[in-house]
């Protein structure tokens, strides 16, 4: 499948790495942009070769946010019944790990879709911003709920109402990334990483991603019982009877998602 705007390699078995590829407009969020992050994620998702996305930017940006020119267009009826939604819904349900791997800039819809996959790699040079209201806008695609959620009520407020961006130290600090590294090794180490991911049951892996993100959704006893429905769907399965084996018997297990 052909795309335009981004990049969709099978870098290694199981994992494939989708990179926006705008660079003359900083990967801005076109709504063709964003309709083609949805039609990639709608590959990976159908592809059973596919365990692990990785979707990153360029080595100096990420994405700058989102295309200005599209966003003067518009009228809130336009906002309400938002085009652009699809992509978002995608992202927000991929049902397998989908890291970020950011580099450079990562502002307003740029930092919602970091916010938006399930850990986030970050070169040292990675800032992160949510300055909609210098437009005289919000984040409106999950970014105020997403980020108060991942470092807190004080910050993300001090973020959305100033514009202020932080850096990688500031979002490792807050819980906004998971890891920061160099940024000439972002995309290996979020590789890295993939690959240990996908060496494991993706069964096991889809589930893992559901019940975390279902914590932020339940209390905590709904949380509890959805954790323990999830285990018991995976005794059944031959990727558990495998992992027992392999580690009885002192090998590498074979998962075969089944």
């Amino acid at each position: 499948m052909g795309y335009q705007f981004l990049t969709y390699d099978m870098r290694r078995p199981g994992v494939v790495v989708i990179a926006l590829n705008r660079p003359d407009k900083l990967n801005a969020l076109s709504m063709a942009l964003l309709g083609e992050i949805k039609t990639a994620l709608d590959q990976a998702t159908a592809d059973e070769a596919v365990r692990v996305a990785i979707l990153t930017g360029g080595e100096r940006v990420f994405a700058a946010g989102a295309d200005i020119a599209e966003i003067g267009e518009r009228t809130p009826a336009s906002s309400i019944i938002d085009a652009t939604l699809p992509c978002w819904e995608a992202i927000r349900r991929f049902p397998k790990p989908l890291i970020a791997a950011v580099n450079g800039v990562a502002f307003g819809g740029g930092c919602e879709i970091a916010l938006a996959c399930d850990f986030v790699i970050a070169g040292h040079t990675a800032r992160f911003a949510l300055p909609e209201i210098r437009l005289g806008v919000l984040p409106a695609a999950g970014g105020t709920q997403r980020l108060a959620r991942a470092v807190g009520k004080s910050l993300a407020m001090k973020m959305i109402l100033t514009a202020e961006p932080i850096d990688a130290k500031a979002a490792l600090a807050s819980g906004l990334v998971a890891e920061v590294v160099p940024a000439e090794t972002t995309i290996e180490r979020a590789l890295a990483l993939a690959d240990k991911i996908a060496a494991y049951s993706p069964l096991s892996a889809k589930l893992c991603k559901e019940a975390v993100n279902q914590s932020f959704e339940l209390g905590l006893e709904s949380g509890i019982l959805f954790e323990r429905k999830c285990s018991a769907a995976l005794i059944g399965t031959e990727d558990r009877k495998e992992g027992v084996a392999a580690f009885l018997e002192k090998r590498r297990p074979e998962f075969r998602g089944k």
